[in-house]
């Protein structure tokens, strides 16, 4: 069977030729008579793929020696918990309100402080984010945070917050790696890696050394983010074959050309796809263009039958999990690092073949 276009939203498309890596490597690893997946976690070899791993991300996104890298598990889920138990030390943190996944984050963090939503876009069903050029944030405040992409909603800061001498804590999960940012505007960074980085299973966190330390006292020593940064990600077993995979999605970035590189790619592909979405008379977006998201991309035509019928003809043409989230429904194209940009065209022939053979109703 010849591959498809995976539109999912996570866990999601990877490139061809890190799976390909995979597979060649996946009995024999490094000569060592077994998989990678069968390789200690304490081995030398495990060792270098882990030390590797962290090199080429701070090569990728420039992170400052004063940034530790933690390879956790829980999904950014678990971080919901980990932000407040490790960063919570007066009591108090502003969150910004953009979408499904910060309201998870927020009621999370109810548990363990006071949460004060700084700015909201759900008085127009979460469509743009919140202009914030002009709040002055509380000082009483442990940390700011943000959602950077919302993966349902299809919205994205175009400009990071500046929350002066507040802490940054930035959920990445969605577009991690595929634009340009500055690390040091951050205090934490958190990403699951189902979407840009590898499989399901791994998570990232990059956080600034000053932030490590502070855990309440009865935090469980797992949720403890100076557990993991005193033992290099290895307090216990980790997430070794998702690890080595992220290993090689970093390897192919530099090779590609790095975060820049990407960065440009995805723009010229996100602008294929909204550029037909702003002529065409059936199918429309509901995002704020100036909030759009280059990494998920939501639209719909006039009726959920319509919205059904497409989703067959592309099904059949290979475009698959295109179908948008249960909470707003409609399709969804999340166009991760990965997607290759004969795929957007290919959406967007399909998509105006269906327009043409339905103009007779529109």
């Amino acid at each position: 069977m010849d591959r498809v276009y995976n539109f999912s939203a996570g866990p999601s498309v990877l490139p061809q030729s890190v799976l390909a890596k995979a597979q060649a490597e996946l009995l024999n690893y490094a000569d060592s008579g077994m998989s990678v997946m069968e390789l200690s976690h304490r081995s030398s070899l495990f060792n270098d793929i882990i030390e590797k791993a962290e090199k080429d991300l701070r090569d990728l996104m420039d992170i400052p020696d004063n940034y530790q890298i933690l390879f956790l598990q829980g999904g950014a889920t678990l971080q919901f918990s980990m932000i407040p138990l490790n960063l919570m030390v007066k009591g108090k943190a502003g969150y910004i309100h953009t979408g499904s996944w910060s309201k998870k984050a927020i009621q999370e963090a109810k548990k363990y402080g006071e949460i004060d939503v700084i700015a909201s876009s759900e008085d127009k069903g979460f469509t743009y984010i919140p202009k914030l050029d002009q709040v002055q944030f509380d000082q009483v405040y442990d940390y700011i945070h943000i959602t950077t992409n919302n993966t349902i909603e299809g919205t994205a800061y175009s400009d990071i917050p500046d929350t002066g001498d507040i802490p940054l804590v930035a959920d990445m999960s969605s577009n991690i790696l595929s634009e340009v940012i500055d690390v040091k505007k951050f205090g934490v960074i958190y990403a699951g890696a189902q979407k840009n980085i590898g499989p399901a299973g791994l998570t990232l966190v990059i956080i600034r050394e000053d932030l490590i330390g502070k855990a309440k006292k009865n935090c469980p020593v797992m949720l403890d983010y100076k557990t993991h940064s005193d033992s290099n990600s290895l307090y216990n077993t980790p997430p070794t074959f998702a690890i080595y995979m992220a290993s090689l999605v970093f390897e192919w970035l530099k090779e590609l050309g790095g975060v820049k590189k990407m960065e440009e790619l995805n723009r010229g592909k996100a602008a294929i796809l909204y550029g037909y979405l702003e002529q065409s008379k059936l199918f429309s977006s509901p995002v704020e263009k100036e909030s759009r998201s280059l990494m998920n991309i939501p639209f719909a035509t006039s009726t959920a039958a319509l919205d059904a019928e497409f989703l067959a003809k592309a099904q059949a043409a290979g475009l698959v999990t295109l179908k948008g989230h249960r909470s707003v429904g409609g399709m969804r194209a999340s166009i991760y690092n990965a997607m290759p940009v004969e795929g957007v065209k290919r959406l967007v022939e399909v998509m105006e073949i269906f327009e043409n053979s339905h103009k007779v109703n529109v």
